[in-house]
């Protein structure tokens, strides 16, 4: 990572690294964050919330970047400090809702969806704008960003272009929304992470480089 970022002149301190535990056990969470490790990432809610009682001890931030069912929003908002997959209009002012009731504030992505892929999730470039504007209603989450999950290549230069466009995106949605609202841009995982961050990352969400291959 730090030499992602000096090789695109980036400070590497404003970047996060979110390590993704998912299918691994709380043993594996602890043994990161021993060695340091904060912020860790999880796909489904019901499997993040075991580590999260067995881990309170420790001070870690628990992200989800898996999908995000509506009927879920409630626990998750309360779970997480920051949620990576909001898609729609409904789902934030959902998270925004729970959140207010739960006393919560958590921090929000909107995932964009830049390759149409029917098994993915995520936003079209088109409907972000109306999830951006709503952003500015929420009275408990906040919308810090967005997020890309593009399409899996081996070569990790093939997935370049996907992190430019976002980044491209996020410069023109600039003009017509609060800068917090697009702080963060999270993109990149285990085998194209350095190639986000000298597209631009400011979070990645490494985990088989981290924990090792998933069985």
């Amino acid at each position: 990572m730090v030499r992602a970022a000096e090789a695109a002149r980036r400070d590497p301190s404003a970047i996060r690294l979110v390590a993704v535990s998912k299918t691994f056990g709380f043993d594996a969470v602890r043994a990161a964050a021993a060695a340091g490790q904060v912020e860790f990432g999880e796909n489904r809610v019901q499997e993040a919330a075991a580590k999260i009682t067995a881990t309170s001890d420790l001070r870690l931030r628990w992200h989800l970047v898996g999908h995000l069912q509506a009927n879920k929003a409630k626990r998750a908002a309360s779970s997480f400090a920051c949620i990576h997959s909001v898609d729609s209009v409904d789902l934030l002012q959902r998270l925004d809702r729970a959140a207010h009731e739960s006393g919560t504030a958590p921090e929000l992505l909107v995932q964009v969806d830049l390759a149409g892929e029917i098994t993915k999730h995520g936003a079209a470039p088109d409907e972000v704008a109306d999830i951006l504007s709503a952003a500015g209603d929420c009275r408990a989450a906040h919308v810090v960003g967005l997020m890309l999950l593009p399409p899996l290549f081996e070569d990790p230069e093939q997935v370049r272009p996907y992190f430019r466009r976002l980044r491209a995106l996020r410069d023109q949605w600039a003009a017509a929304v609060p800068a917090e609202h697009l702080a963060h841009l999270s993109m990149g995982m285990s085998h194209d992470f350095e190639v986000a961050i000298e597209e631009g990352a400011t979070m990645v969400r490494v985990g088989s480089a981290i924990f090792g291959e998933r069985g």
